[in-house]
């Protein structure tokens, strides 16, 4: 049986100030650095994210300019390439063939217009949506062509350049090569 010198008020006592002496740099530098990690909150939370969408995106091979610098027309263009338009961008997105046999390939028993997705994506969300593509419909590379829509008016241009300029801005912060398509039928970068 154990015997105490101390009565167990004492006691208590002596654990609570040890507990407090311990704890006491904890808090006080909890205090200090809380009103500076409560400001750089939201700037640290959207750091990341472009970060694993651009990790995500590095996972794509890097471009091999002989292959796409080939295309004269985006019939044939295989990678995704964007159409700028007003307040948005059209994905035109061309899916890999589950069917690896050059047997019957691009008749009508596998068209390639059945394996090609059309979306109208914001620009705020044309890192998420380039990230949802499958790594097989990318054959050039981490390349994305990008075209002015057709038959625009003229008072319209310049807000369909700025979505233009905003959309190359989100392909350089991913990593994602811009071939800026011209209506004449080639890239002029």
């Amino acid at each position: 049986m154990r015997t105490s010198f101390c009565s167990p008020a004492l006691s208590s006592v002596r654990y609570g100030l040890t507990l407090a002496f311990l704890l006491a740099p904890l808090t006080l530098a909890g205090c200090r650095a809380g009103s500076a990690a409560a400001s750089d909150a939201a700037p640290v939370k959207a750091a990341p994210a472009s970060d694993a969408a651009r990790q995500q995106m590095e996972l794509i091979p890097p471009p091999s300019k002989t292959r796409y610098m080939a295309i004269h027309s985006l019939s044939s263009w295989e990678n995704p390439y964007l159409t700028a338009q007003g307040d948005m961008v059209t994905l035109h997105v061309l899916l890999a063939d589950a069917n690896t046999s050059g047997l019957g390939q691009g008749t009508l028993l596998r068209p390639v217009g059945a394996r090609r997705q059309d979306l109208n994506v914001r620009v705020s969300d044309l890192s998420t949506a380039l990230n949802a593509i499958p790594q097989g419909s990318w054959p050039y590379g981490r390349v994305v062509a990008l075209e002015e829509a057709n038959n625009i008016p003229a008072a319209a241009r310049p807000k369909v350049r700025r979505t233009m300029e905003s959309a190359m801005g989100v392909l350089n912060d991913l990593g994602v090569v811009v071939y800026e398509w011209n209506e004449g039928g080639g890239g002029i970068r």
